[in-house]
């Protein structure tokens, strides 16, 4: 019902910039909450970043500062990453909350195939 398709990832050295999309399609109309989580070698996906339908964001601490999530309707959504560190290494991730506007109002959550950011000298 919503597809999530991220782009952007790539080779990119300590210090540097990179700035991930995440084009959304299908039923956009009731999609809540949008957000980045990422997954580094060896741990559980985390959190990196959301934001709500009104704009409000939220950020990891690790990220804070650093990061930036921003939003296109329910359309896309995007991340600027300056300042990269090497611990940033991870396959991102966008995820849709969708709220089903029937009963009994389930919330799912969709998420895209990933795009891998790799911090390197």
């Amino acid at each position: 019902q919503v597809e999530l398709v991220e782009s952007g990832g790539g080779l990119v050295q300590p210090g540097g910039s990179l700035r991930l999309s995440c084009d959304a399609s299908g039923n956009l109309l009731f999609i809540d909450d949008m957000g980045w989580y990422r997954q580094a070698p060896g741990k559980e996906r985390e959190l990196v970043a959301t934001i709500s339908r009104s704009g409000l964001s939220n950020y990891s601490d690790s990220v804070k500062g650093r990061f930036t999530i921003s939003r296109d309707n329910n359309k896309a959504i995007y991340l600027q990453m300056n300042n990269i560190r090497p611990e940033d290494t991870a396959v991102y991730y966008c995820s849709a909350q969708f709220l089903q506007p029937r009963p009994p109002f389930q919330l799912t959550t969709y998420w895209g195939q990933g795009t891998r950011v790799t911090v390197s000298s």
